[in-house]
């Protein structure tokens, strides 16, 4: 059984599984919240222990949204809860070519070449078609109902951060507290244990790139969801257009979402 949403942390400390966490809580306007205890983020569970999956079970999900393509999936293949019987939602083919902190890695030669490298892929996440088909899935499967979800990807803060931004957008979160949430990505969790993960699969792809070069493609910033925001705005004229035109979150879903996960 679930604990009481007010009764949990927003972390969860998992040994195996990274940037685990309840993006609910958040305020919007007319007085109610995003339920706590119904929303969950994370980085992929292939590593996650057994004590990892029986606190990962103890949440009741219902859904899981992986964002990865397939090639991840075969190569991270995630572990399940043996008595997990919710649907896995996830997109039939390549959301990225290779994880969008690992792609930002190439050439990131310095702190400054990732994080205009990393800034730069956010204003183009937004436009591939795979992660669009991958993102209308994840609000469709939210729109269902309010059971409990968990959204994740790779690394829990590219694709998986976009989405989540998106969302809270669809619910009407003050930008400041979607910031808030986005940023939480640098300070959640085991941070040297998720770098250093990281790291093992951009040096394998890229070569030996300095600590710090990697702690900044491991890590989000500011800047980052900002670039995403404004390519959208430049290219549809607001989020809210490509919420409806693009995403298909038209105002009916957008109504569903708020009933399913605002409480007074």
């Amino acid at each position: 059984m679930n604990r009481p949403a007010l009764e949990m942390p927003r972390v969860l400390s998992l040994s195996g599984v990274h940037n685990f966490r309840d993006y609910g809580g958040y305020a919007v306007p007319g007085g109610g919240t995003v339920k706590r205890g119904v929303l969950f983020r994370s980085g992929q569970h292939s590593d996650a222990s057994d004590t990892d999956l029986e606190a990962i079970a103890a949440l009741d999900l219902n859904c899981i949204i992986d964002m990865r393509g397939n090639g991840e999936r075969r190569t991270y293949p995630c572990r399940r809860h043996p008595g997990f019987t919710g649907e896995v939602v996830f997109y039939d083919g390549e959301t990225a070519a290779l994880a969008p902190h690992v792609e930002a890695a190439r050439d990131a030669l310095d702190e400054a070449a990732a994080h205009a490298k990393m800034e730069a892929l956010y204003a183009n996440l937004p436009f591939r078609k795979p992660l669009i088909a991958v993102l209308r899935l994840y609000f469709a499967a939210l729109a269902k109902g309010p059971a409990p979800s968990l959204v994740h990807c790779l690394a829990g803060k590219d694709r998986t951060g976009m989405a989540v931004a998106l969302l809270h957008h669809a619910l009407d979160v003050h930008p400041d507290d979607a910031m808030e949430d986005f940023l939480l990505t640098n300070t959640a969790g085991n941070i040297d244990a998720r770098v250093a993960a990281g790291a093992e699969t951009i040096r394998a792809k890229w070569g030996p790139l300095a600590d710090s070069t990697i702690r900044i493609l491991m890590g989000v910033d500011a800047r980052y969801l900002a670039a995403m925001r404004k390519a959208v705005e430049r290219e549809h004229g607001s989020l809210d257009a490509f919420l409806a035109n693009v995403l298909e979150v038209d105002s009916a879903t957008r109504d569903a979402l708020r009933l399913h996960l605002i409480e007074a």
